[in-house]
């Protein structure tokens, strides 16, 4: 299964969304990439959402540009609310509670 995962910065104050077939593995490699363009210049990015996609990793790239198409703070915490649901693309999305332990 590939999942759509959301990070948060604090010192940052942003979201990141990306996608992974082991969303806490990616997490990690987050963590440590130093100087990578975007999520390696902070070090405390946390897992907020996660989101079962799709057994197709074209179909969870698709998704995860849809969401950082629409370039909104505001779409991204709706989604990361407990009574999102999702419509069009993001309508199939499960929200993964077990991976965030």
């Amino acid at each position: 299964m590939h999942y759509i995962y959301i990070l948060y910065s604090r010192t940052a104050n942003r979201y990141y969304v990306g996608h992974s077939i082991n969303p806490l593995a990616r997490l990690e490699q987050h963590l440590s990439n130093s100087g990578d363009k975007y999520t390696g210049s902070y070090k405390d990015w946390e897992l907020m959402g996660v989101f079962e996609a799709s057994t197709i990793r074209a179909d969870a790239d698709r998704i995860e540009k849809l969401i950082k198409r629409q370039k909104s703070r505001v779409f991204i915490e709706r989604m990361l609310d407990p009574n999102f649901k999702g419509v069009g693309p993001l309508a199939h999305l499960i929200r993964v509670q077990h991976v965030l332990a």
